[in-house]
């Protein structure tokens, strides 16, 4: 799974998902992409899954750019414990995604395969995606 080497702080604010996407609104690397329609956090849990998705579909065949990378840390305190005490440990982290975000993107596929890839990858994240092609 995906996850920071180091973080400038260890625990950071929690994120709010508002607005549009300023960046990674066009497809740069490869030929097809998977655009988000919606905002959420995306885990390293669900880029993988969408990632694995996406590449046993294709059987190696083509190139496959993640465009989103999870640095933000998601804090959480253990099940039972009461009120203060500070803030939990980190225990994942997530990828903020704003509606337009070009999620995932591929090459060296027919576009029937690339949409059908990006299907079932869209399945197993937790916005609404779209297929864009260059």
């Amino acid at each position: 799974m995906l996850q920071p080497r180091k973080v400038k702080y260890r625990k950071w604010h929690r994120a709010r998902v508002r607005g549009n996407s300023s960046g990674k609104l066009k497809v740069s690397f490869g030929k097809y992409g998977l655009k988000a329609t919606t905002g959420s956090w995306i885990t390293s849990r669900q880029i993988e899954s969408a990632r694995r998705a996406i590449t046993r579909f294709v059987q190696r065949g083509g190139k496959i750019w993640i465009r989103i990378f999870p640095d933000h840390p998601v804090t959480l305190k253990g099940g039972e414990i009461r009120m203060g005490g500070g803030k939990g440990a980190v225990d994942h982290y997530i990828a903020e995604v704003k509606p337009g975000t070009v999620m995932f993107e591929i090459d060296g596929v027919t576009e029937e395969q690339a949409k059908e890839a990006f299907r079932l990858a869209g399945h197993k994240l937790p916005v609404k995606t779209k297929f864009v092609a260059k």
